[in-house]
């Protein structure tokens, strides 16, 4: 099965998120982009906010990991939710594993809308 724009767009956010690269990251959401983590009551508006929790995410483990991934979408509507397992591996060396999943919507080829839920103990804290 070939990959879709949707997926292909999803897998390089995450590239981004895993390799700490907050360009690469930023390049997938639109500016006024709103990502909330709605198990936690967190919502985030436009990329100064949510570079600050990648920030916080990416000084509080030693690295972060996003694979397994399985995909559900909705293409004529540029909306994918992708299931997938998350490895954080802490600074003492200590793996965390956790199954998340994430809602994308798509607008002219950028994220507008993300939206997580996080099995655990919330690694994308706001007030950290």
């Amino acid at each position: 099965m070939t990959q879709s724009i949707l997926q292909s767009h999803v897998l390089t956010y995450f590239r981004g998120v895993d390799s700490q690269d907050l360009s690469l990251t930023l390049s997938t959401l639109s500016s006024d982009c709103v990502f909330s983590v709605e198990t936690h009551g967190v919502e985030l508006h436009g990329h100064d906010e949510i570079s600050g929790m990648f920030e916080r995410l990416w000084a509080s483990h030693k690295s972060v990991r996003h694979d397994k991934f399985h995909f559900i979408e909705d293409q004529p509507h540029n909306l994918v939710a992708v299931r997938f397992r998350v490895t954080n591996k802490l600074h003492n060396d200590e793996l965390v594993y956790k199954s998340n999943c994430n809602f994308f919507s798509l607008t002219d080829g950028v994220f507008t809308d993300v939206k997580v839920y996080m099995a655990g103990e919330n690694t994308l804290d706001h007030n950290a």
